[in-house]
């Protein structure tokens, strides 16, 4: 057993901020803290030891925000969020709740209006402010957004919304959805992808009735609209310890044979908060690494732990383009504990993950060359040609999908640096992602700090999807009642039930 480092949490109990230490002990991870009113607490923090130094080397902090709404001299995370200027990553992607009314009750729901006593539904021109208010953040506006629940597509006018979303300037607009109203009309569908949104981000838990009861019976008419109305989608599996575990190498394989419509899957270890009791925590407690081996368990090794990168292994993109514009650009900067990712090829039936044909790091390393170079350093000088001929020393040929020719896919996003390009690379591949969003008992004020997932409030406020989430009663639901109704007063202003948002099943 070894000390890894020092941090701070919350207790558990009172949410008091204590300190926390995270050490190894049997190849694992651990945080463990005590609370001199409520004791010792532990937990796992990230199931293998050795995945967690690698992600490590690839932490890296953010320029932060340069004009926070928050203006205290010495805030305290994460009692005053808002953003800070303690913040060290901008919002790469905001999150707006458009409604916390939803057609289904999950029993790992973060929030839904029955739970909570009253209806949140802001208006058009808070959400123009929230929208707003993220795009005015500096040095890089927010340019990804996703809409979200609740169930968004409840709202009457989400298809105004999101339309309000494009004119406000967002390159990316996601809808994150059960997708059972896009079941059932193609209608809706065309109208939701005309309107601009470019993702559909579908809640997704398994392949069979028994590991996804929400949507199971939905999901075959959810893929067929889309497929006709041009909408991608990001699966989005909650992997649970003993519900849906044994499933994902089947979510995956369901995921490559629907490669035309589907753009990724995002895998999210269950954060246990919500509905979740605090006697099922080690009973449904699953963490990234888990998830990973179980990835690679489920699909005879067809993709291994070797194959996965944490989130900001990116950034020296990032550099690359701030040296070439000589401005801040978009940089996902969140603590590497919080996700891992890669891409898939197919090479025939073959799933053929990139690092096994491409030379990550050493990539990684010539673009910081290149950042050199573009400042004015010394170093080798490289033109156009030099620049594609080294992309290429970087790919082995043999093992490179037959049809994939990813130097000149490569060349042409350090080229242009748009969004379009970026967007070959996706359709060429199928992204497998991981988030391991925190709960009170694996609390890590150091993930929060770097957090670039957020939630934009109505009072004007932007806040960390682990606070947001995990501390409701500090801002989420603090927040989010002064601007609600109470049901009984939401009920007589619609003349609606609230029982009738309720699906209901005709099988």
């Amino acid at each position: 057993m070894g000390k890894i480092k020092d941090t701070r949490s919350l207790c558990p109990e009172c949410l008091k901020i204590i300190p926390a230490e995270i050490f190894e002990r049997d190849n694992k991870v651990w945080i463990r803290k005590n609370c001199p009113q409520h004791g010792d607490f532990e937990d796992i923090y990230w199931g293998d030891y050795m995945m967690y130094l690698k992600a490590m080397r690839f932490a890296h902090d953010g320029k932060g925000i340069s004009n926070p709404e928050i203006k205290a001299e010495n805030p305290m995370c994460p009692t005053m969020c808002g953003l800070c200027k303690m913040h060290k990553s901008h919002t790469a992607l905001g999150n707006i709740v458009v409604t916390n009314r939803c057609d289904l009750q999950c029993f790992y729901c973060f929030f839904y209006a029955k739970a909570m006593g009253y209806v949140y539904e802001p208006t058009q021109n808070e959400i123009r402010m929230m929208l707003r208010k993220m795009r005015e953040e500096k040095p890089v506006a927010c340019n990804a957004v996703q809409l979200t629940g609740g169930e968004p597509t409840i709202r009457e006018d989400i298809v105004d919304i999101i339309k309000i979303a494009k004119e406000e300037g967002y390159d990316h607009v996601q809808l994150n959805t059960n997708g059972i109203r896009l079941s059932q009309s193609l209608e809706f569908a065309k109208k939701v992808r005309e309107a601009g949104v470019n993702t559909l981000y579908l809640s997704y838990d398994g392949t069979t009735p028994e590991t996804n009861p929400k949507n199971h019976w939905e999901i075959p008419k959810i893929l067929e609209n889309c497929r006709k109305a041009d909408i991608g989608i990001v699966l989005v599996p909650t992997v649970i310890n003993t519900i849906n575990d044994g499933d994902v190498g089947n979510i995956l394989k369901f995921a490559i044979k629907n490669l035309d419509v589907v753009r990724g899957v995002n895998f999210q270890p269950v954060s246990l908060v919500g509905r979740i009791t605090n006697a099922d925590r080690k009973k449904f407690r699953i963490t990234i690494p888990d998830v990973i081996k179980k990835l690679e368990e489920q699909t005879n090794g067809a993709i291994i732990k070797d194959d996965w990168y944490p989130v900001p292994t990116v950034t020296p993109i990032t550099h690359f383009f701030e040296a070439l514009t000589e401005r801040s650009k978009y940089e996902l900067t969140a603590h590497p504990a919080c996700g891992m990712a890669t891409y898939l090829f197919l090479d025939g039936d073959k799933i053929v993950p990139l690092p096994r044909f491409f030379d990550v790091e050493g990539f990684l390393k010539f673009l910081d060359d290149l950042v050199c170079q573009v400042r004015g350093f010394t170093g080798k000088v490289y033109t156009t040609f030099k620049i594609l001929t080294k992309l290429n020393s970087f790919i082995d040929k043999e093992k490179q999908p037959k049809d994939l020719n990813l130097a000149n896919i490569l060349y042409n996003i350090l080229k242009t640096g748009d969004y379009e390009s970026l967007g070959k690379l996706h359709h060429k591949s199928l992204f497998i992602g991981m988030m391991h969003f925190m709960d009170k008992f694996n609390y890590d004020i150091e993930r929060v700090e770097r957090c670039c997932v957020h939630y934009a409030q109505p009072d004007g406020r932007i806040v960390p999807f682990c606070t947001f989430n995990v501390i409701p009663e500090w801002y989420r639901d603090k927040i989010q009642e002064k601007y609600s109704l109470s049901i009984p007063d939401w009920e007589k202003k619609t003349g609606k039930k609230l029982e009738d948002d309720l699906y209901k099943r005709n099988n």
